[in-house]
């Protein structure tokens, strides 16, 4: 496994190119799961787990690794299967979502592989065995499941969303009278923590599960007017199946009648994100998820400038 990720600092030019990285893994079965490589830091074998008190039931332990501890996240109790069985020849993949490091324990992990966003496609709806996936794509001829990471710390860990009071003042919502934020994320769970800090304020949301998505909505919204009259400002995720925020951020800004919009880029690659993209494609803003404080006063900075 080692070298496995040596050039991940490498890879940082896919970024911007509506393209990203997979790394393969399995759990308890031949199915495959995929993970952004973004979002990695490290892989390596299973070491010791500590048992503590009052963890919550899909933590199997902490782990002592490089001298911080972190807690050990099992992906397939945690996605509703069976327990991942003999750690001694499992993997834990170190990742960093929303500003935490946390471990996923998994079976078996394959191979990094190139994609384009344009494949990596949203999962079908109505079908509940599907309800921790943010993403799908096909490798090999077989299906590639993605799971939505965020909705899984969340059950664990709840996020607070609440704005603080002194944030919460009339000038905002007076600011943005009869127009609206679009929130683009394909995660249901970050949608929906957006959402409810930046409605705190008084202003109202237009939600979209990917940037294609969000894309459409606005090039139809233009064509009844203004669309700065209309939209207030967008906040957009960077990782999302079919067009990633920074293509999303291009798009407008190549675009006549959007060009003008104010972009704020609010992602869980908080320590890995490439500011030279953000300024490349156009981004007015780049915000770390998730602080209902920050994105608040930044909501309130763009409204009110």
């Amino acid at each position: 496994m080692a070298g496995l990720l040596d050039s991940v600092n490498q890879r940082t030019q896919l970024v911007g190119q509506n393209r990203l990285e997979l790394l393969l893994f399995k759990l308890m079965g031949r199915q495959r799961y995929g993970i952004n490589v973004f979002k990695v830091k490290e892989v390596l074998q299973c070491p010791p787990l500590t048992s503590m008190p009052k963890l919550h039931p899909v933590i199997r332990g902490v782990a002592h690794i490089r001298g911080k501890t972190i807690s050990v996240i099992d992906l397939s109790l945690a996605t509703g299967g069976r327990p991942i069985e003999d750690l001694s020849k499992c993997f834990i993949i170190i990742s960093e979502y929303n500003r935490s490091v946390q471990g996923f324990l998994v079976n078996s992990v394959e191979r990094i592989i190139n994609m384009n966003w344009e494949s990596i496609m949203p999962p079908p709806q109505g079908a509940g065995r599907f309800s921790y996936l943010t993403a799908v794509t096909e490798v090999d001829n077989e299906l590639v499941e993605i799971i939505d990471v965020e909705k899984i710390l969340d059950q664990i860990s709840p996020v607070n969303t609440d704005v603080s009071e002194e944030l919460k003042t009339p000038d905002t919502s007076e600011k943005v009278h009869g127009r609206k934020i679009l929130v683009a994320d394909d995660s249901s769970v970050a949608r929906n923590q957006v959402k409810k800090a930046v409605t705190s304020l008084g202003v109202e949301c237009l939600l979209a599960k990917d940037g294609r998505e969000a894309l459409v909505m606005l090039k139809e919204m233009a064509k009844d007017g203004p669309i700065t009259d209309q939209i207030a400002l967008i906040i957009s995720d960077i990782e999302m199946p079919e067009m990633d925020g920074y293509t999303l951020t291009a798009e407008i800004r190549a675009t006549p009648a959007l060009k003008d919009l104010h972009i704020i880029l609010h992602t869980s690659l908080s320590g890995v994100f490439n500011q030279a993209m953000v300024n490349k494609v156009g981004a007015n803003n780049f915000i770390a998820k998730f602080n209902p404080d920050e994105l608040a006063s930044a909501v309130k900075e763009a409204v009110n400038s």
